[in-house]
């Protein structure tokens, strides 16, 4: 059985942000020691290791902000993303709170692509959005790069270093400075390092501030909606949450993963927006399909095709209608699905419920990663199923399969266009297309052919009746030896 090694969190995050741990890898995309045989764990083992790396989140803690005259004065929450959807969540919650409040709402957010990417990720590369800050006279900007490489940030922090007589820019992301991205910007002249350099410099002045605790590696490697989307949803409440009390919405949300078995929720209020965030990422983090909002949407489209083979998990408060509750859980039970609740009951105050959004979203972080980890999505801890929709994923893609294959940089390009486009051979006009055409889930089929030597037919086939890669791996190499 899997042994979960147990480090002190000093050691590890001293380990993990070492030079020499993976030195050519920022922190946030380096893998986790904690999580090395994610693919081989079983569902309960899978929620303790996830428990164990969420953990290191709260080994630092450093963030400093405020505002004033609020008439005149602008807070902006900007990401792309799980960064730009947790920014929706905190201005609009807090938003909420200063109407109770009977005062002016001051919290405003931007994110990649506009409104429409809060449900919908796409490939994007506009970035300027400050136009919502014009007549105000302080702006105070916090824009979250997980990995210190948002394009779109980095051109909004480049405006606002242009104009710190009105704007005060805050950077909040998880990577040591000097392991900002140092890429060339599409339509720029500068990159995200040169930009943490100009925050730096700005920050002795007191004119700028960078916030980059130490969290450690993904779970996941590579996949910052999880540890790094949970520490900037801290931060962003940190820094806002000394002038204002928990608000809550009520807008309930379904998440349908049509893959053989599905896995739906069903919220209601702020808990149901994080099951919202959590649904969305899951379609171009592991691919998901069929995504619905409203319970109406369940009742009508999903519910009709659901069996005893899917799951159905309930997000609620006490403070939440329980007969409408009652009455989902018994038509979900008409259908013999299985039936979980996520219920929070408490006689405390707002700050109790503040931490209800915190757990919640770290639980629902572990059913939908630990579910693609037992549908084979997962190489030991690395995301290995991306989807190949842009340079930075292709990219990230060519680096697994030179990391696992231990082949040269040019072959592993040449296997992943060979699963993309299903062909044995490679011709000029397929070489040069360009990367956002490679929408397909074909990272592991290329693994399977760089490791074993196989045919794209035989990797395909031993994929399907293997779905962890590992296994089909070794199910090839024993067809090749008979």
């Amino acid at each position: 059985g899997l042994v979960l090694k147990k480090f002190p969190h000093s050691t590890t995050i001293q380990l993990l942000c070492s030079l020499d741990y993976e030195p050519s890898l920022p922190v946030s995309e380096k893998s986790n020691p904690l999580s090395r045989d994610l693919d081989r764990a079983s569902a309960n083992q899978i929620v303790r290791i996830l428990q164990a790396c969420d953990m290191q989140m709260f080994e630092k803690e450093d963030c400093n902000g405020h505002y004033q005259d609020p008439e005149n004065s602008l807070v902006v929450l900007s990401g792309c993303g799980t960064s730009g959807r947790l920014a929706f969540l905190i201005a609009t919650t807090f938003n909420k709170a200063l109407k109770e409040l009977n005062k002016q709402p001051v919290y405003t957010y931007t994110i990649a692509g506009g409104d429409r990417q809060v449900l919908i990720m796409k490939c994007m590369y506009t970035y300027v959005h400050i136009y919502v800050c014009e007549g105000k006279k302080h702006v105070l900007y916090i824009g979250i790069s997980c990995g210190l490489s948002a394009p779109f940030v980095a051109g909004q922090l480049d405006f606002c270093l242009q104009h710190l007589q009105v704007y005060t820019p805050v950077l909040i992301g998880f990577n040591p400075a000097n392991q900002a991205r140092s890429d060339p910007i599409q339509g720029s002249t500068f990159t995200f390092y040169d930009i943490v350099q100009r925050m730096q410099a700005a920050a002795i002045h007191q004119k700028a501030f960078l916030i980059n605790p130490a969290v450690g590696p993904e779970a996941v490697s590579g996949s910052s909606r999880m540890k790094g989307g949970s520490a900037t949803k801290i931060l962003l409440e940190v820094i806002t949450q000394a002038a204002h009390g928990a608000a809550f919405a009520q807008r309930p949300i379904t998440l349908h993963l049509q893959s053989g078995r599905c896995v739906c929720y069903l919220g209601w209020g702020r808990l149901g927006v994080l099951g919202l965030i959590d649904a969305s990422e899951c379609v171009p983090t592991f691919g998901g399909s069929d995504f619905y909002i409203s319970h109406e949407d369940f009742l009508s489209t999903v519910l009709p095709s659901l069996n005893d083979k899917d799951t159905v998990i309930l997000i609620y408060t006490e403070f939440d209608d329980q007969s409408e509750v009652s009455k989902m859980a018994a038509r979900v039970k008409e259908q013999n699905c299985k039936l979980h609740t996520i219920v929070h009951r408490t006689e405390e105050g707002a700050a109790v419920e503040k931490q209800w959004e915190l757990s919640t979203k770290l639980m629902l972080n572990s059913i939908s990663t630990g579910a693609h980890v037992l549908k084979g999505k997962i190489y030991q801890n690395y995301m290995i199923d991306v989807q190949v929709t842009n340079s930075k994923l292709y990219q990230r893609a060519t680096r697994l399969l030179q990391k696992f294959s231990g082949r040269s940089e040019i072959q592993c390009q040449e296997a992943l266009l060979k699963a993309v486009y299903a062909k044995e051979e490679l011709n000029d006009s397929i070489a040069l297309k360009d990367v956002c055409a490679h929408a397909k889930r074909v990272v592991p089929l290329a693994l399977v052919c760089l490791l074993t030597g196989c045919s794209l037919v035989e990797a395909e086939s031993n994929l399907e009746n293997q779905p962890i890669i590992r296994d089909a791996v070794t199910a090839c190499l024993l067809q090749n030896t008979v």
